[in-house]
């Protein structure tokens, strides 16, 4: 059972925003949030964690983590540095993240942004991907509708390694949903 805060649910409430959650199947999986095409999408992002009161962690570049007290706030509020220069090396080493979780019947769930930044991409990085089936853990796909100002949770899925099958069931399911600036959300496709 998870406890979330009144005081973000309240905030959130007050910006016209809405979290539809209903629990979560496991006790590790990987959140993939779609599309992440403004810096507001962070604020209200933390703001649904705190409301629902999942004490996600999230992957963010490494340079964010540079300066001492932003590092340090960033560590707090859920933040894993992730160096993208090398990720076989970030693959592996949090797919042992996992097992060690599953080995001590430890809550960890890692919320990411495919798209790894707010511009217009190609496609998604496909690491997430890769750690989701290496862990073999539960993929839930969140949808960041701007359009409607809802964050939610709308399905859970269990990769199946089949790249193609995967993507498409993932473009089907984040079909509509609208980013705060439309035309920097990525094609669901890996790069």
């Amino acid at each position: 059972r998870l406890k979330g805060s009144a005081l973000a649910r309240f905030i959130l409430k007050l910006l016209g925003w809405r979290v539809e959650f209903q629990g979560l199947p496991a006790l590790q999986g990987m959140i993939v949030v779609y599309p992440h095409t403004s810096n507001w999408d962070f604020p209200i992002g933390l703001l649904a964690k705190w409301a629902i009161g999942i004490p996600a962690h999230f992957w963010a570049k490494d340079s964010l983590f540079k300066f001492p007290l932003i590092g340090r706030w960033m560590r707090w509020v859920g933040g894993i540095a992730i160096d993208r220069s090398a990720p076989q090396g970030m693959v592996a080493s949090v797919v042992d993240v996992y097992a060690r979780h599953r080995r001590e019947n430890q809550l960890l769930w890692m919320a990411v942004a495919p798209e790894g930044t707010r511009s217009l991409t190609a496609g998604w990085k496909s690491g997430f991907y890769q750690v989701a089936v290496g862990a073999q853990v539960p993929v839930a796909l969140v949808r960041f509708d701007w359009g409607r100002r809802t964050l939610s949770f709308v399905d859970f899925v269990s990769l199946t390694g089949d790249v193609e099958v995967d993507y498409a069931r993932m473009a089907q399911v984040f079909a509509g949903v609208k980013g705060c600036r439309p035309e920097m959300a990525g094609p669901i496709r890996p790069m």
